[in-house]
């Protein structure tokens, strides 16, 4: 079981973030058993298949080299050209195999883990310079294990390598007896077999190495309780950070509603407790709208600012109660109060037109129509 630094033992399964941080670092499982055999593997079959060619191609190419006319040995600028020309030879004829070992070596890393690119690994780490550090590796338990598979792919592929070539005793000695084209060719066939029968010899060692090398990035990725605990608060956002963010969000949203305020139709007030400003807009239509709404000391700010911006004062408790536990703020009063609010800025268009001089005095409001479902109790 892994333990950490604070000593609490690492018992939890590595979260989704961990994962996807390790993964940007490039700390993933790779086996470089895989990747050897896949290279051998690809090798041996690029032999087999393309092996016959590659000997012709270069038997003619030996040739071509072996055998200059005189006028060529006596010209130092043919030489050049001849050396180019049989590069060019040389690179068609190994083109086959040298993209199949390409392709192997690419498939074989991305075949466990996927394929990543983490800039950050490129990045130099002065820590791998200290020379303490590095006696600390090469006597570990890793190394230790890592010395013992290496001894045990040197035996198992001699093994393998002993036993293919005492199989293909017959084969060898038949070569020398054979006409020098179908000598290289059969050579080839016969180093292609044994370097496949050797890349087969590393699948069990491959198949060993892949499960320790998954089981040790999944233990090194583990977990105590309390790092999952302050994982969960980073991405849920602690309490006191989550607290005065709510904090500023009301104290903003509160700003907003104040400075609507002066653009209200009418506070309807409890007269001291509770305090809601309305707006309608005859031009869009609709319903009267909620622009601000507040209690006790919210209360009495709407009501400053009301007055210091002639914004008429209305009591009646009953609907400004209504209204406040019934409506939230920039949204349309509900219908069940639509009566009581029409006739109150009915009542607000009269008093205009009697301080405008235009009217008399209006009659003060009395028994308004709110429906028992929207009526709250003082």
């Amino acid at each position: 079981m892994a333990e950490s630094e604070s000593g609490q033992d690492k018992t939890e399964d590595p979260t989704e973030k961990r994962k996807k941080d390790s993964r940007e670092k490039g700390e993933i499982a790779r086996s470089k058993e895989l990747n050897t055999l896949a290279v051998m593997l690809a090798g041996a079959g690029g032999l087999l298949v393309y092996g016959g060619a590659l000997a012709v191609d270069l038997m003619d190419l030996m040739k071509l080299n072996f055998s200059l006319p005189r006028e060529v040995l006596l010209d130092t600028r043919s030489m050049g050209l001849y050396l180019l020309h049989s590069g060019k030879i040389a690179i068609l004829a190994a083109q086959p195999v040298l993209i199949t070992l390409l392709l192997a070596a690419i498939i074989g890393p991305i075949s466990l883990g996927g394929w990543l690119f983490a800039a950050g690994s490129l990045a130099p780490k002065f820590s791998r310079m200290n020379p303490g550090a590095g006696l600390k590796r090469m006597f570990s338990a890793k190394a230790l294990a890592e010395l013992l598979k290496a001894l045990a792919k040197f035996f198992l592929i001699l093994f393998v390598a002993l036993t293919v070539l005492s199989s293909d005793i017959d084969d060898l000695l038949r070569i020398a007896h054979e006409p020098l084209d179908l000598a290289i060719i059969h050579s080839v066939q016969v180093v292609g077999w044994s370097a496949l029968w050797m890349a087969c010899g590393l699948i069990l060692i491959a198949a060993v190495d892949v499960p320790i090398q998954l089981w040790e990035s999944h233990k090194k990725l583990l977990m105590t309780k309390q790092e999952v605990r302050d994982e969960h608060k980073d991405q849920e956002g602690r309490p006191e950070v989550k607290q005065r963010i709510r904090q500023l969000q009301r104290e903003m949203s509160q700003r907003k509603m104040m400075a609507a305020v002066p653009d209200a139709d009418v506070i309807i007030t409890n007269p001291t407790h509770y305090a809601v400003a309305l707006k309608y807009d005859s031009e869009k239509g609709g319903a009267p709208m909620l622009l601000a709404k507040g209690s006790d000391f919210m209360a009495l700010k709407i009501r400053e600012i009301g007055v210091a911006n002639d914004v008429l004062l209305l009591e009646s408790p009953e609907l400004a109660r209504s209204i406040f536990y019934s409506t939230e703020l920039e949204h349309e009063i509900p219908a069940g109060l639509y009566l009581a609010v029409a006739q109150v800025l009915a009542y607000v268009y009269q008093i205009r037109l009697y301080r405008a001089g235009k009217g008399k005095r209006p009659d003060p409001l009395k028994d308004l129509p709110i429906p028992p479902d929207l009526r709250r109790d003082a």
